[in-house]
């Protein structure tokens, strides 16, 4: 059964940095589409940040510059650095991955294209 298991979340003052990391069992991540998610209290889940097979990155409009998605398949483990953290980054922070059997040419940004998901780590940003 694929296991994804966030970590690195916490509290933070605004302007602030963390890293956010992904591990993954029975997945191999090499070559697969993997995404951060993020849910802000009240709010539906949006696309954060992916990658697709090729290795091509995609970013939400309201991370671009600041957020550093990676992936280290020696370690089966994606990461997103985030840096210039805001009140509005404040969120539950998921990591979703592909089907192994699925091929994706540009990174998807649907909920629904994704087939596993982590339980999330929170990130709280403050004044």
């Amino acid at each position: 059964q694929v296991q994804l298991v966030e970590s690195g979340g916490g509290s933070v003052e605004a302007g602030g940095s963390l890293r956010l990391s992904c591990g993954a069992s029975r997945y191999t991540t090499s070559g697969r589409c993997m995404a951060w998610f993020r849910q802000a209290p009240g709010k539906a889940r949006e696309f954060v940040s992916g990658i697709d097979t090729d290795g091509r990155l995609k970013y939400a409009d309201s991370v671009k510059g600041r957020f550093t998605i990676s992936k280290d398949n020696a370690k089966n483990t994606l990461y997103l650095q985030m840096n210039s953290l805001n009140l509005e980054d404040t969120a539950m922070y998921y990591c979703a991955a592909t089907h192994e059997l699925r091929v994706f040419k540009g990174v998807p940004t649907r909920e629904d294209t994704f087939a596993y998901w982590g339980q999330g780590t929170l990130v709280i940003v403050s004044n």
